[in-house]
């Protein structure tokens, strides 16, 4: 009987053995850990208008619509320079000072006016006392009093003019900024000497809490822009950071030498961080007539030259989902096909999940 015990015995080791690797073979489904989940956001696939965008060059300027340039109103030697390129003025604010002739001769008009006032006002007098003595007639009176207001207007108007144009004793000139904002050009020195004549302006000062961006648009897209079209902005300053705005005038105009078109965006510059003169980058942005399933681009994976998104259920039920990408504009993906709309993907924590899945 032993013998046959012992086969027994063999047999049971055997089966017991041929068990052990189907332990080995099962596998632990992927669940989503209450940490990772209380981080991991989603967003569901959505049907939307295709858009595109046109990128074109251009240049941030100044608003017109805020910005003086300052002329000199007279002639001469600037004694001293306060401003320079850059700084910030307020309206009121002395920025040059200039000895001038011409500022000489207007103080000369004033004294010259000054006494004038005396002696006519004195005459005024004279007239008055003589005609309540019997000595002249009321006529001489009012002769006398029209010359005394005519000098008191000339006075007057002596008085406004070196206020207007900041005369100061000393035959000083001062220039003064007439707004708030930038000294963005100065064309201005000490000790430069001042033609009388001189037509170009001395300094630009502008308000850039509102600037523009002028794109040049290539003539072959002139009909995708239009006017209110979204419009996003980079620099090569600040590459990270996108000003957005909208299209709101088109200069129809072609440049025949660069065969483009002028449009202008608005855009709020409360940082100053936009300065004029800077080169853009400008994003135009336009729909088309046509509709597609949409998802954030954020939540794209690229992986062995393909796309993939982690199309989320439940924390117990996340799927890896091959998709094929259409187009993508700004921060939206545009699907054309491997989702369906109402799906929900994920946007963050997707790579981590997506490593843990898939390795």
């Amino acid at each position: 009987m032993r013998p046959v015990l012992y086969i027994c015995t063999g047999l049971l080791c055997l089966a017991s053995c041929g068990k052990k690797p189907a332990l080995t073979d099962s596998r632990k489904t992927f669940v989503l850990s209450e940490n990772m989940l209380k981080t991991t956001t989603t967003a569901p696939a959505e049907t939307q208008q295709l858009r595109n965008e046109l990128r074109f060059y251009g240049s941030i300027t100044a608003d017109n619509n805020k910005l003086t340039e300052v002329y000199p109103a007279v002639g001469g030697n600037v004694i001293s320079v306060n401003v320079e390129l850059g700084d910030y003025v307020k309206k009121g604010q002395l920025l040059a000072t200039i000895r001038s002739a011409e500022a000489a001769g207007f103080e000369k008009e004033l004294s010259d006016a000054e006494n004038d006032v005396l002696v006519a006002k004195n005459n005024w007098k004279i007239a008055q006392e003589l005609y309540a003595g019997k000595l002249n007639t009321e006529r001489d009176v009012m002769e006398a009093r029209s010359l005394y207001d005519k000098a008191l207007s000339q006075l007057n108007r002596m008085k406004e003019t070196l206020n207007i144009y900041s005369i100061r004793p000393g035959s000083i000139y001062e220039i003064r900024s007439p707004m708030n904002g930038f000294i963005i050009e100065k064309n201005i020195n000490q000790d430069m000497l001042l033609r009388s004549d001189r037509t170009d302006n001395i300094f630009d000062i502008a308000e850039i809490d509102e600037v523009w961006a002028i794109a040049n648009v290539n003539e072959a897209d002139i009909n995708q822009v239009k006017l209110g079209v979204d419009a996003y902005v980079t620099t090569l300053t600040y590459p990270d950071k996108v000003y957005s705005g909208k299209v709101d005038k088109i200069f129809n105009i072609i440049d025949p030498e660069t065969r483009s078109m002028k449009v202008r965006v608005k855009l709020h510059n409360e940082d100053f961080l936009l300065k004029p003169q800077m080169r853009a980058g400008i994003r135009i942005a336009y729909t088309e007539d046509r509709r597609m399933i949409t998802i954030p681009a954020s939540a794209l994976i690229f992986d062995k030259s393909k796309y993939f998104v982690m199309v989320f259920r439940d924390r117990y039920n996340i799927e890896t989902r091959q998709v094929e990408i259409y187009r993508q504009v700004g921060d939206l993906a545009y699907i054309s096909a491997g989702l369906s709309e109402g799906e929900n993907v994920i946007t963050a924590n997707q790579l981590y999940i997506y490593d843990a899945i898939n390795d």
